[in-house]
């Protein structure tokens, strides 16, 4: 099955509403730089929830999450925790408050925050930028060339070449399809800023939520009666050492996978993934359209609540859509078309169940559903980019005094040319594959340590900073060469040890930060950990003032808040796959975790 007109019609109404929504915020956004980067902080929390989790439904993501429910089964629940997910309990457990707190546009502006403006703090306020730049380009230049491929399975250049004034190669119909609808995102997100972004998110969120209840409602008439073709083991959310799931009689291809995939032994591989994911999400958010979210929010209360919001909107509406694809996929495995020249590609799953399954106008829903996925995404990331070439590049070191208009005709510009880069990378994606994979994934393996000490102890300062990064990206640049057969995760550690040694040895061989500094921070973010010198120079000055003592809390709330997030992933899986005891356990822990956490969270907000 091919796209048909009821699709186009679709797919075209779509396109013309958001692509609106720019036109009529436009005037708004050129107001000044805090109405185009963070919507003037004058946005709900909730639809900035909504557009944060439009944001996380990303279709390369999708696709990977659909093959590994298919491989895994409930156990893959887990394996997200890699990236991790559950960085946004920490999220709205106490880091978006200490995040907001500080006032600032940008990840980089609120280094100023933390060290100062001195020669140092600048270093760290240039890596950060660096790296909020690289990784935006790295993720704009794949979301465009994945959303091309993606297109072309469902819309053959032939359909459309008759319409074109030019031929379009067939080695270049991905990026055909790419260009084009980036160009629909950049109309939006540059237009109308961060206003024009989250609008556009809660539209396209809406019609993801849509598409995700009709193909779980698909696959729940047709599993209805039959029973899924799994190995033992596959219904099981728990796991022990091993993985203990052997597809040799049911689909061979799949034993392959697995062993490709290296996750065996479970028990290590689920252990050094919760101790990244616990750092990570201590260091918090990457200077991306997550933070950039929760600066725009109007006070650190209605941040927390945002960041818990992402969670009730995400999680539900996107495990509906991943497992109710993966039950096609392995009630019809033989019909569908996921054999490649290279073998079977199971991230081929998805985009062959809508071809299959999906009738005429409802194929057009879904694809709308996965193109707004990208968009809200490219659009996000887009945004903060943005947000770092002129409030930290331009107004700080260009035209520190620009008026409104110079502003927007910068917001324009760097828009444009952010989105150029990333087209000729998409397109060079084959010849420049490697190195980006390897400077983003080295990007991300470098930032944690130094994001952590950031916030806990006092004596870290901005060349500890710098130095830690520099220590933690330079290694995870070599030891992938070192270490070719082995999976990032597992020599992580190394990674860390280095980032540790630069940050202690970068901060305790130069100067501390400033100690005005470190008391307007401290007075103003609260963090807890290891501030003891500066709580007694505050004290100085105001007897009154009490240190955060909310550390056993915050980490109490932590924990229920991620049983919660692992019981709302559980609970529409096990609904879909028509598994009532598990349905029932699943809701029941949420709720008592909801309860708990009204009382230990909720009702503790700050009022500021």
């Amino acid at each position: 099955m091919k796209i048909h007109l009821l699709d186009g019609i679709v797919i075209l109404v779509y396109l013309l509403i958001v692509s609106s929504i720019g036109f009529i915020m436009r005037e708004r956004a050129k107001r000044n730089k805090d109405e185009y980067m963070l919507g003037g902080n004058k946005l709900p929390w909730w639809m900035l929830g909504i557009s944060n989790a439009s944001g996380m439904f990303d279709i390369s993501g999708t696709l990977w999450m659909v093959s590994i429910m298919f491989i895994y089964g409930v156990k893959s629940i887990w394996l997200p925790w890699l990236w991790p997910v559950f960085n946004q309990v920490f999220m709205f457990a106490y880091l978006s408050i200490w995040l907001r707190r500080s006032n600032a546009s940008t990840g980089a502006e609120w280094m100023l925050t933390r060290f100062g403006t001195g020669p140092d703090a600048m270093r760290s306020h240039k890596i950060i930028v660096a790296f909020a730049l690289l990784s935006c380009l790295g993720f704009m230049a794949y979301g465009f060339i994945g959303l091309g491929k993606f297109i072309e399975i469902f819309i053959p250049i032939e359909a459309v070449q008759s319409y074109l004034p030019f031929t379009v190669p067939a080695s270049f119909t991905a990026h055909f399809y790419g260009i084009i609808f980036t160009l629909f995102a950049v109309l939006y997100s540059i237009m109308g800023g961060m206003s024009s972004i989250v609008w556009a998110d809660v539209v396209q969120y809406s019609l993801m939520a849509l598409g995700s209840i009709s193909i779980a409602i698909i696959a729940m008439t047709e599993l209805g009666g039959q029973s899924l073709p799994v190995p033992n083991g596959w219904f099981d959310l728990s796991f022990g050492w091993n993985l203990g799931i052997d597809w040799s009689n049911i689909i061979p291809e799949v034993n392959a996978k697995i062993k490709e995939d290296k996750f065996d032994p479970f028990g290590v591989f689920f252990s050094l993934m919760t101790a990244k994911g616990i750092l990570a999400s201590l260091a918090g958010p990457a200077p991306n359209y997550d933070m950039q979210k929760i600066l725009s929010t109007k006070s650190p209360r209605e941040a927390a609540m945002m960041n818990m919001f992402v969670n009730i909107v995400l999680l539900p509406t996107r495990y509906l859509m991943i497992i109710g694809f993966t039950v096609l996929g392995l009630l019809y495995y033989k019909d569908l078309n996921i054999q490649t020249a290279t073998g079977v590609d199971f991230e081929r799953i998805l985009p062959a169940a809508i071809l299959k399954f999906a009738p005429a106008g409802l194929m057009g829903l879904f694809l709308v559903e996965l193109m707004a996925a990208f968009m809200g995404t490219f659009a996000g990331t887009l945004n903060a980019a943005q947000a770092y070439i002129v409030n930290d590049i331009y107004l700080k070191s260009i035209k520190p005094k620009a008026s409104n208009k110079e502003i927007s005709q910068m917001n324009y510009i760097s828009g444009v040319i952010m989105v150029a880069i990333s087209i000729v990378l998409g397109i060079f994606a084959k010849d420049v594959n490697t190195i980006l994979q390897w400077i983003v994934g080295a990007l991300y393996g470098g930032y944690i340590a130094a994001n952590v000490l950031k916030w806990h102890w006092w004596r870290f300062n901005g060349n500890g900073f710098f130095w830690g990064m520099f220590a933690g990206i330079a290694s995870a640049m070599v030891l992938p060469t070192i270490f070719s057969a082995t999976l990032p995760l597992y020599y992580f550690p190394i990674i860390l040890l280095l980032s540790v040694i630069g940050c202690v040895s970068g901060s305790l061989m130069t100067p501390s930060t400033d100690i005005s500094v470190l008391k307007s921070f401290y007075k103003n973010v609260r963090p807890w950990g290891f501030w003891q010198p500066i709580l007694d120079e505050v004290k100085k000055e105001d007897p009154s003032f009490e240190r955060n003592k909310d550390f056993g809390k915050d980490m109490f709330n932590v924990v229920i808040g991620t049983i919660a997030q692992t019981a709302i992933t559980a609970l529409p899986v096990f609904m879909v796959l028509l598994k009532p005891q598990q349905s029932i356990v699943s809701a029941v822990v949420l709720l008592m975790c909801i309860l708990i956490l009204r009382k230990t969270w909720y009702q503790k907000l700050p009022n500021d």
